[in-house]
């Protein structure tokens, strides 16, 4: 039982499959080089111009083609941590510096995010809500954020969690790019659409950063496949409010297994996974959960050793992860 990535644990969308046979027959070409097809559709979507969206494999491809875009050895950037590990790696690829801030109460501390920028500081990445922990700032923290933010900095907001959030105070990162801000925010279909497998995300930001974005990125890098189920899915915006209503029922039920064991969670969780400390090791839980038939995310690579994150999975699967633990803890 895989609850260790996060991803949806539902399939493509019906009209997804649909697309993807229909193309089918026709794979042995090469697929659209500009995804020009997406790329209309979700500029279209959010209301800004087809030159502001860069679609990529998956939303960690814009980390990676930004990363290369924009950074040059001894440059740096500024994350979060514990958070996601590919902001750190792929600075480190290029040569960059990374400068971590601890989080507060689990949730990024943007005040002293901006108190870690410097002159060579190219890209500060705001983790909204943040992987691992599944926790989110106020509009009001970003907001001011962005009041203060220095003009040589590019803000990436990565809303890859976005379609699962219900807090009516959750940001849509877009309107800052419409209000002037320098921001790249970043989607993924790999979540609540079930396309993990396929590799499809996009990032939303000014022109000339998606140009930048296009020069670095490999051609053909996005399949037919991965667009055409994407466009697809686009459209059942009934099907993704059903999903979000299921994982926040489904979420409770992970919290409460894990809190019937005596784990400390960080919360309020948003997303569609759980963070919990694991005081005796997480690494010995994850290995103990393993023996059981379940898969988690021991979270030392994301800078929380003692900790694990456990994606949230159908009725059927969490409640296997509830028996499992019962049964580890009676093992340990």
């Amino acid at each position: 039982m895989k609850l260790a990535s996060n991803e949806g644990p539902y399939g493509p969308f019906p009209a997804a499959l649909e697309a993807l046979a229909r193309a089918a027959p026709e794979l042995n070409r090469y697929p659209d080089g500009g995804a020009y097809l997406l790329r209309s559709a979700l500029a279209e979507r959010h209301g800004v111009r087809f030159e502001e969206v860069a679609p990529a494999p998956g939303a960690d491809g814009v980390v990676d083609c930004l990363a290369q875009a924009l950074l040059d050895p001894g440059d740096e950037i500024v994350c979060g941590w514990p958070s996601f590990p590919s902001y750190v790696i792929d600075a480190r690829k290029l040569g960059a510096v990374p400068h971590t801030v601890p989080l507060r109460d689990y949730r990024y501390d943007l005040d002293a995010l901006l108190g870690a920028i410097r002159p060579r500081t190219k890209i500060v990445y705001v983790c909204y809500p943040n992987n691992p922990t599944g926790t989110t700032n106020t509009r009001v923290e970003l907001d001011a954020y962005f009041d203060r933010v220095p003009d040589h900095v590019v803000t990436v907001v990565d809303q890859a969690y976005f379609e699962y959030v219900t807090d009516p105070d959750y940001a849509d990162a877009v309107d800052y790019l419409k209000a002037g801000r320098r921001v790249v925010v970043l989607r993924t279909f790999s979540k609540i659409y079930g396309l993990a497998g396929l590799r499809v995300g996009y990032g939303i930001g000014p022109d000339d950063l998606v140009t930048a974005i296009g020069k670095v990125r490999r051609a053909f890098d996005l399949s037919t496949p991965a667009q055409v189920a994407a466009l697809a899915s686009l459209a059942d915006d009934q099907e993704v409010a059903r999903r979000r209503r299921l994982n926040e029922d489904a979420r409770d039920d992970v919290e409460r297994a894990l809190r019937e064991h005596g784990f400390d969670l960080a919360g309020p969780a948003v997303a569609n996974f759980v963070y919990a400390e694991a005081s005796g090791g997480a690494r010995m839980l994850f290995d103990a959960l393993l023996r059981q038939g379940v898969i988690v995310r021991p979270l030392g690579a994301f800078g929380a050793p003692e900790a694990i994150r456990v994606t949230v999975g159908t009725p059927d699967e969490n409640a296997f992860f509830a028996d499992a633990l019962a049964a580890t803890s009676l093992v340990t």
